[in-house]
């Protein structure tokens, strides 16, 4: 998968530590029955951020989502550190909001902070409750090794059925001023739009009101994370949050205006690539597919459009078995929420090995079957989808359906 290059940033290391005052560490406290398995972890500011944060719409949320929520609340946007943990999630537990609420409070006495100004996530087992005796055994020994360098570890502690680690990282400049802004994530199953089970931590070093922050990360999840779809189903526990230290030294970014403009899009570039990292990384996927849906009447229109292609399981299925199926494109095109013409609906299927146009004026074209084939065995499959009805565009993610997505979740639990 390649980045994207934008004039005016460059991809940097570091990840969710590649912005100044940021530090993190991940380890085993004994939640996964692996020893080798990170389990648990911390990412600190040195100091006080402005913080945001969007949430899963599942009507059931996991018990660290609500305390978050609260926490947020209380400091007025405010946030220090974040803790987390895998293997359990945390949720549909009498005792959820109290364990929760007990691992802020254990990594506060470790970093001397308030338990408001901690972030508090869990990715995991529905329905399981929460030992919080390994986290609380082992949380000295994770926020006494927290370092920049030990990004790598907090990545691996957020990981479920994850394959890869996935981090990425940005500078640019704003105000004359170097900026960073980097983030990890998780997530592989469980996953559909309007938030997934997907875990999103980003840091920034960018000085920036928390009322702006909100707004851009609300923005930028719209035609990122929630264009994101590997098995239909959205989880409980969904979160990204932001934190921002303002370290870089520029000017707070308190108006809409170019500096903005150039933290959104970097922000942007960021969620695009994590996200495009857990389309890759779906359960049992073989395939990265990225719907582009043109010629729309309006954004709105051309993602409705393009995550009902992407989140289409004969869509999927069809893109696995690299079968150039036009029909199963057009009929999830047709359940969409978008108001289209079909008579108008062109539709081409490509990768590397080249393209093929499987649809025009609504209606299947004859090709050939063997360059087809050719084109839906590469890794990188791109959908583009034309309604020919206005201006605008969406993209949407997701991979496709394969055998190893059934026996992955057949038997999760174990």
């Amino acid at each position: 998968m390649q980045l994207q290059q934008e004039q005016g940033y460059e991809y940097i290391e570091g990840g969710v530590c590649a912005a100044a005052g940021f530090a993190a560490n991940g380890c085993h406290c004994g939640l996964d029955a692996d020893p080798k398995k990170n389990d648990l972890g911390m990412i600190y500011s040195e100091t006080l951020c402005n913080a945001a944060a969007v949430y899963t719409t599942n009507k059931v949320k996991g018990a660290p989502i609500l305390v978050t929520k609260k926490n947020l609340d209380a400091t007025g946007g405010k946030a220090r550190a974040v803790i987390v943990n895998s293997k359990n999630a945390n949720t549909c537990n009498a005792d959820g909001e109290e364990k929760a609420w007990q691992m802020c409070e254990l990594t506060a006495q470790q970093l001397r902070i308030t338990p408001e100004e901690v972030i508090v996530a869990s990715t995991g087992v529905i329905g399981q409750a929460l030992p919080i005796e390994p986290i609380a055994r082992h949380i000295e020994q994770l926020a006494a090794g927290m370092s920049p360098e030990k990004h790598g570890e907090a990545a691996a502690a957020i990981m479920t059925t994850d394959t890869v680690k996935k981090e990425v990282a940005v500078s640019f400049v704003v105000n004359g001023k170097t900026c960073r802004l980097g983030g990890m994530a998780k997530g592989s199953g469980m996953i559909h739009p309007d938030m997934a089970t997907t875990l999103n931590f980003i840091t920034t070093d960018a000085a920036v009101s928390a009322e702006l922050l909100q707004k851009a990360l609300r923005e930028v999840v719209k035609v990122t994370y929630n264009c994101l779809s590997v098995d239909g189903d959205t989880s409980t526990n969904d979160m990204v949050c932001i934190l921002a230290n303002g370290l870089a030294g520029n000017e707070e970014i308190t108006t809409e205006g170019e500096a903005y403009e150039r933290l959104k899009k970097g922000l942007y570039l960021v969620l695009l690539h994590l996200t495009k990292m857990l389309a890759a990384d779906g359960e049992g996927a073989s395939k990265l597919l990225e719907c582009t849906c043109a010629g729309a009447p309006d954004v709105d229109t051309a993602i409705a459009a393009a995550k009902s292609v992407i989140g289409s399981s004969l869509v999927k299925s069809a893109m696995f078995g690299a079968d150039a199926n036009c029909g199963r494109i057009l009929c999830a095109l047709g359940y969409s929420k978008a108001e289209l013409d079909v008579d108008k609906i062109d539709v081409e299927l490509a990768s590397e090995k080249g393209s093929v146009l499987v649809c025009k004026d609504g209606n299947g074209l004859a090709f050939s079957e063997e360059t087809a084939a050719a084109v839906l065995s590469e890794k990188e499959i791109f959908i583009n989808i034309n309604l020919n009805q206005g201006e605008a565009s969406a993209k949407a993610w997701g991979c496709d359906l394969t055998y190893d997505y059934v026996k992955i979740n057949a038997d999760y639990r174990s």
